[in-house]
């Protein structure tokens, strides 16, 4: 018995011998009837380079919408993107970095603009108001990717977004000369007048995605949530109580929510540009300063990358 078992032992080794030697196996090329290799399986997820930094100046035709107000006056401008342009008193600001490291990812943008509004306010007393708000957005992350492939990739990220917001909000009376009498019994002054500025910052947290869908055009998107009521405190509003104008206590609140994406092109080895939409709400109510906004519209940016 253990005679028969080493001989088939033996045959299998020498029979499987020519096998194991011959290497992968080939094709015969029908061009030429010469043997090929068959060509090799290229893995769906390549590892891209280790390092990378894009530099982009980011072009965000954001409308101003919601309930922005200081010292308790609040308003409600309501400009939309397309008529931004209009009311820019100042050329916007902007500037974002992001440089990877293997899986790590550290990236922010910034930008700083003014805009100017004045509305009739409806009612008997016909009173006009005009604002004119500053605001300034600096944010800044550290991520790592879940997926980190040349095709795709997932980031988890975490950091802050700084805020800055200085208002100037006057309310006169248009000059309209009826009804003088009620003005005067209600206590009703010809104008108002509220300035000052706030800045703060938020904790925020959120994940990005890009994939590329065909050649050399992506489709990206992006969301995070920040605030958490960090930077919630006391806050009051203007209430008119006959002719007394009474200061009202009212629940304070910090928080804010982003969302983009859209396409990205790379142009060139060096150069790429991203289209599509960003949406940006505060929910801002502190210390007198109210900044219930929310920031709404097309997003153009272009760079170069390294």
């Amino acid at each position: 018995m253990n005679q028969m078992v080493n001989r088939f032992l033996i045959a299998t080794i020498f029979l499987s011998a020519p096998i194991l030697l011959a290497g992968p196996p080939s094709y015969e090329d029908p061009k030429d009837g010469k043997s090929v290799l068959p060509p090799e399986v290229q893995p769906w997820c390549e590892t891209p380079a280790p390092l990378e930094i894009r530099i982009g100046i980011p072009g965000w035709m954001a409308g101003l919408s919601g309930d922005t107000g200081v010292k308790g006056l609040v308003s409600s401008p309501d400009v939309s993107f397309d008529q931004l342009l209009r009311h820019l008193t100042h050329v916007p600001i902007v500037l974002s970095a992001d440089i990877r490291y293997q899986r790590w990812e550290f990236f922010g943008d910034g930008q700083y603009m003014e805009v100017g509004d004045s509305v009739t306010l409806p009612g008997l007393l016909f009173t006009n108001a005009h604002l004119h708000l500053k605001s300034g957005l600096l944010e800044g992350f550290v991520g790592y990717r879940l997926i980190n492939c040349d095709k795709a990739a997932l980031s988890l990220f975490a950091g802050a977004r700084y805020t800055y917001q200085g208002i100037n909000l006057r309310v006169f009376n248009n000059g309209d000369p009826r009804l003088p009498i009620l003005r005067r019994l209600l206590g009703i002054p010809n104008g108002l007048e509220a300035s000052g500025s706030t800045d703060w910052v938020d904790p925020v947290i959120g994940a990005r995605g890009k994939v590329k869908i065909w050649k050399a055009i992506s489709l990206y998107a992006e969301g995070d949530v920040g605030g958490f009521d960090a930077n919630s405190g006391s806050a009051f509003e203007l209430r008119r109580q006959g002719r007394t104008i009474m200061r009202e206590s009212v629940d304070s609140s910090d928080w804010s929510y982003q969302v983009q994406g859209g396409l990205e092109f790379q142009l060139t080895r060096w150069m790429w540009t991203q289209v599509g939409w960003r949406y940006l709400k505060y929910d801002y109510n502190q210390g007198g300063f109210t900044n219930k906004t929310a920031l709404n519209g097309p997003f153009i940016q272009g760079g170069v990358n390294f």
